[in-house]
């Protein structure tokens, strides 16, 4: 036994049920989001065209509010379609700290199960021997204890 082991503490959320669930859920809502953020493209582009035409046949002070008013609807959903880009963002940090937060718990009891002193991120580690990471272990164990999240 080693008093001190390693783990891939990216390895270990990307590698984990709960992990795996998330960003899958993620990429889903992304491609919904992108989906519909192309759908409100097509539209923007057909009203801007429709408007063009306008255009010409209209004088200038009747055209001004409408050019203004799809500016507005424009820029609305651009920032609608932000707000929700920065919602997914945050959703899944949320979800990597309440992963982070559980795998704690689980470092903990299997440091002291293997009689460590310290788990310390791989990549903090210049030279080890391979016996010392225990990523994969502390994944099972993770999963045993949170699965993929909705338990």
């Amino acid at each position: 036994m080693s008093p001190i082991l390693t783990l891939d503490q990216d390895a270990l959320y990307q590698l984990s049920l709960y992990g795996k669930a998330l960003r899958a859920q993620i990429a889903e809502e992304v491609e919904m989001l992108e989906t519909d953020s192309r759908r409100i493209d097509a539209e923007l582009e057909a009203e801007e065209r429709a408007l063009t035409q306008k255009r010409s046949e209209m004088i200038a002070a009747d055209f001004a509010p409408l050019a203004a008013a799809f500016d507005k609807k424009a820029q609305d959903l651009r920032a609608q379609n932000a707000a929700a880009v920065e919602a997914l963002r945050l959703k899944e940090q949320d979800g990597r700290k309440e992963f982070f937060t559980v795998a704690a718990q689980v470092l903990g009891d299997f440091m002291v199960e293997r009689g460590a002193a310290a788990i310390i991120d791989k990549r903090a580690v210049i030279v080890s021997l391979r016996g010392l990471d225990v990523t994969d272990e502390v994944v099972t164990r993770i999963d045993d204890v949170l699965g993929d999240g909705t338990k």
